[in-house]
């Protein structure tokens, strides 16, 4: 009766031990994964074409929108645009400060 006890107390544990590693490894693929990597590119270009100061931060925050987005509505331009409006709003409020 110990035995299965003891069996059970381990399988639990290392359940939760692979649930933690798997969560983290979750999050690291969406952060080093293509479609960031791609946003981020393209917010880049975007930003030196309209001839503003790249920073990293609004790339991310734009990239993470987008990401979000793109998971809750399947479209790539919806997320986009929606994506695109807010980042130039936050740039605006910004300089107006």
């Amino acid at each position: 009766m110990k035995t299965n006890k003891y069996k059970f107390f381990i399988f639990v544990n290392l359940m939760i031990i692979f649930n933690s590693f798997n969560n983290s490894y979750l999050a690291q693929t969406k952060q080093n994964s293509i479609i960031k990597l791609f946003c981020l590119q393209s917010v880049k270009e975007e930003m030196l074409k309209a001839e503003i100061l790249y920073s990293e931060a609004v790339a991310n925050e734009t990239c993470d929108c987008y990401y979000e987005e793109f998971i809750q509505t399947a479209s790539h331009q919806e997320a986009k645009t929606k994506c695109k409006l807010e980042t130039k709003d936050n740039l605006n409020r910004k300089r107006r400060i």
